[in-house]
């Protein structure tokens, strides 16, 4: 299942509107026959690959899979019937499927005589790549990263506006891996015209990645024509509004799955103070400013009680500065 894990991993940003899933084919005696990952929509699912590549070697072998076979015909036949025509003889999946339309392969595979086992790795899998799918089915919204880098003292830029660099060069290439996997990256106006935002996932020489996210800019103000966030680098979306959940629901209709919040305070804490902020990224840099605009603007917070309270998931360092990752406390969050 680890390797399963892996394969998905590879495939994040690469799917949505379906689910980055990976899977690991062995034959009767245990060994790796096959191994396959969900292609871009349209595309086989990571079964059907994994089950090409095993050939007549799945038969009474066992499929891992990150998530439950599917049991429907939706773009392409059901998972659950490629598996059980290839003759395997148990499947072992990680997270069971959250989608009406498609679960229930389980239960097809087990009616034609297969064993089959959920749960094995599920947290793994279900805070890894599968974290933003399984969210969007579960709420109907694209499920939402803000990341930031900011000083010691919580200053995202000096006093004069300046910004460049705080966060470390491993933390900055972290931020477009992240960019990368991404189905849209949002900001305001605001980071866009001052800093000229490209808002692109680049590489270590700096230039465009094959892949890039949705670059969605926030607010009213126009945008020169000029600025490099209008570039055919990637695709672009201005939308005219502030409002966190009109602007959500609209990437939802462009089946975005996974957003990374990359705008200033200001957007930043209206999408804090409608709970609309899923997870944080934050890059903690070993630097005092001492004055300058903080990480987050006003969240509908006026006294400690109405603090938005998080859970941290992980600390662990980049370069020299120390990122954090957080999600909602339980009983915080909006839908």
């Amino acid at each position: 299942m680890a390797a399963a894990l892996a394969s998905s991993e590879d495939v994040r940003g690469t799917t949505s509107p379906n689910p980055p899933v990976g899977a690991v084919i062995l034959d009767a005696e245990g060994a790796v026959v096959g191994r396959g990952a969900t292609r871009p929509p349209g595309g086989p699912h990571a079964e059907v690959m994994a089950l090409r590549e095993a050939g007549e070697r799945a038969r009474g072998g066992t499929a891992y899979v990150t998530l439950e076979p599917c049991g429907h015909r939706g773009r392409t036949p059901p998972c659950a019937q490629a598996l059980r025509e290839a003759g395997v003889a148990a499947v072992r999946y990680a997270v069971a499927d959250p989608n009406p339309p498609a679960a229930g392969g389980a239960e097809v595979l087990r009616a034609a005589g297969v064993d089959v086992a959920g749960g094995l790795l599920a947290d793994e899998v279900a805070g890894g790549p599968l974290r933003a799918w399984l969210h969007s089915v579960r709420t109907g919204r694209p499920h939402v990263t803000w990341k930031y880098a900011a000083t010691l003292d919580g200053r995202v830029a000096a006093a004069d506006g300046t910004s460049r660099w705080i966060s470390g060069p491993e933390s900055r290439a972290e931020v477009h891996r992240i960019r990368a996997a991404a189905d849209a990256v949002v900001a305001g106006t605001g980071t866009v015209l001052a800093d000229d935002a490209w808002l692109t996932a680049r590489g270590a020489d700096g230039d465009p990645a094959d892949r890039q996210p949705l670059r969605v800019v926030v607010g009213a103000r126009e945008i020169p024509h000029a600025a490099r966030v209008l570039d055919d680098a990637a695709p672009t979306l201005h939308l005219r509004t502030r409002d966190p959940r009109a602007v959500l629901a609209e990437l939802a209709e462009r089946e975005v799955v996974d957003v990374l919040l990359e705008g200033g305070p200001t957007l930043a804490g209206a999408f804090a103070g409608a709970g609309m902020i899923d997870r944080v990224v934050g890059y903690v840099a070993p630097a005092l400013l001492g004055a300058g605009p903080t990480a987050l603007g006003p969240a509908g917070v006026s006294t400690i009680t109405e603090a938005h309270r998080w859970r941290v998931e992980g600390v662990t360092m980049s370069g020299d500065d120390v990122r954090i990752t957080a999600v909602p406390a339980a009983g915080e969050g909006g839908p």
